[in-house]
């Protein structure tokens, strides 16, 4: 399913079988394989056109980074740097599993480059396509399902509109030359239909 790119960064039999059963779960909407897979077309974006530091950890996170996804839970960051720590991932790639849970409450100064770019690919779905982020936000309702509709409705807008009025919503010059507009337009129309 996912497999590495490099040889350093195979993953063991038992961690490849543990991520395919993670994603495979079925409450999964959006972040299931496709979500992970996105996020390595980035990596080799990155990699082509500024390079990472430290591609091999920052690879590890991609792979892990949801790999417990409970969306009633608050320890999902945790549990997954847990896990992959458990299949032989060093402390960086748990530090950058970690950074995930700050979604939306760092700032480009807050973290280092890699950091920057690994945190913007798994929130570069903002800036999509009006459809492809429509189809995203309509599989995060479905993953929030047993959040009764009002609540869901009112922190989903909140959380959306919050992002939008960041003076940065992308912490690498990158992804905020490259998606910025479209994403601020996306979150202007998708908080506008929470309201």
């Amino acid at each position: 399913m996912l497999l590495a790119r490099h040889a350093s960064l195979e993953l063991t039999p038992a961690g490849q079988a543990a991520l395919a059963a993670a994603y495979g779960e079925p409450h999964r909407a959006y972040h299931d394989a496709a979500h992970i897979a996105a996020l390595l077309r980035w990596f080799d974006v990155i990699e082509h056109e500024v390079g990472w530091d430290d591609p091999g950890s920052v690879y590890l996170a991609i792979l892990f980074h949801d790999a417990v996804y409970d969306p009633l839970a608050k320890d999902n960051e945790a549990r997954s740097a847990d896990l992959a720590r458990a299949h032989g991932a060093g402390e960086r790639t748990c530090a950058l599993i970690l950074l995930t849970a700050r979604h939306g409450a760092l700032a480009p100064g807050d973290v280092d480059r890699d950091a920057a770019h690994f945190l913007d690919a798994d929130t570069a779905i903002l800036g999509a396509a009006p459809a492809v982020f429509d189809a995203y936000d309509a599989a995060i309702a479905r993953e929030y399902a047993a959040v009764p509709a009002a609540q869901f409705r009112a922190g989903r807008g909140r959380f959306l509109a919050d992002l939008r009025d960041r003076p940065r919503i992308f912490l690498s010059e990158l992804f905020h030359g490259r998606l910025d507009a479209a994403a601020r337009a996306n979150l202007t129309r998708a908080a506008a239909a929470y309201a």
